[in-house]
């Protein structure tokens, strides 16, 4: 865990703070964003498992909707939210882990979630605007954190 950089120059009583630390970072929240991001993913993950399976099994838990450019069965969007569902909680679980290529997979898996929820939109609007909310946060979360500079 790193410790807050202190900046360079007199204190407040006159004297001297230590020198700033080339790895030291001012964002350590970012961090804890990452690991918020992680466990977001794993439940992310369950439940779009989860939702998966209620579109496969059954097909009358959504609604039935007209013309839609994406139109899809329930058992395709199903079987999609299956596939990415367990790939976003594996994912997520080796964020949890400090796995480095956990972050770069969990931007390509949140921006497809993202896509893949707008594009369920018309069946479920209010979890699917939800859980594009929390892809956005997710995908800033991975994209914000910087590695620390190798002393």
């Amino acid at each position: 865990m790193s410790q807050a950089a202190q900046p360079t120059g007199p204190g407040p009583a006159g004297g001297s703070r230590p020198p700033r630390q080339p790895g030291a970072r001012d964002d350590d929240w970012v961090t804890g964003g990452v690991t918020f991001a992680g466990v977001l993913m794993v439940c992310s993950g369950v439940l779009a498992v989860l939702q998966g399976i209620a579109a496969v099994v059954g097909d009358h838990v959504y609604v039935r909707i007209g013309a839609y450019v994406y139109k899809m069965t329930l058992t395709g969007w199903g079987t999609i939210h299956i596939i990415l569902g367990a790939l976003v909680l594996g994912t997520g679980i080796g964020l949890l882990k400090d796995e480095t290529w956990a972050r770069f997979t969990g931007l390509i898996l949140a921006a497809l979630s993202l896509i893949a929820q707008f594009l369920f939109l018309p069946y479920a609007p209010l979890w699917s605007v939800i859980v594009m909310a929390l892809d956005v946060f997710v995908i800033w979360a991975l994209a914000s954190r910087q590695e620390a500079a190798a002393a």
